[in-house]
């Protein structure tokens, strides 16, 4: 499926956009991260939760749940939040 990629990652991707597979958004960022090595580290903390400063969207609706079920047509955007004064 597609995902597109924060500019902030994108050093890991070299793109905007990457094609990943998995049967949840937590395989999916698994298969990311078999693809481009460290990535998943910065969206995912060690207790396995999606880090404060990431949003995943899934076909717009933003999701917090790394079990979430998926389908091969949805579509994946992972943005990161910005913070400051």
């Amino acid at each position: 499926m597609k995902v597109l990629i924060p500019s902030a990652l994108r050093s890991y991707t070299q793109s905007s956009r990457a094609e990943a597979r998995g049967a949840t958004l937590g395989e999916l960022l698994a298969d990311l991260d078999r693809q481009y090595e460290g990535i998943r580290f910065r969206m995912v903390d060690e207790q396995d939760r999606i880090r404060r400063h990431i949003r995943i969207f899934v076909n717009g609706t933003q999701v917090t749940d790394l079990a979430l079920p998926l389908a091969h047509s949805d579509e994946v955007i992972i943005a990161q939040a910005l913070s400051g004064g």
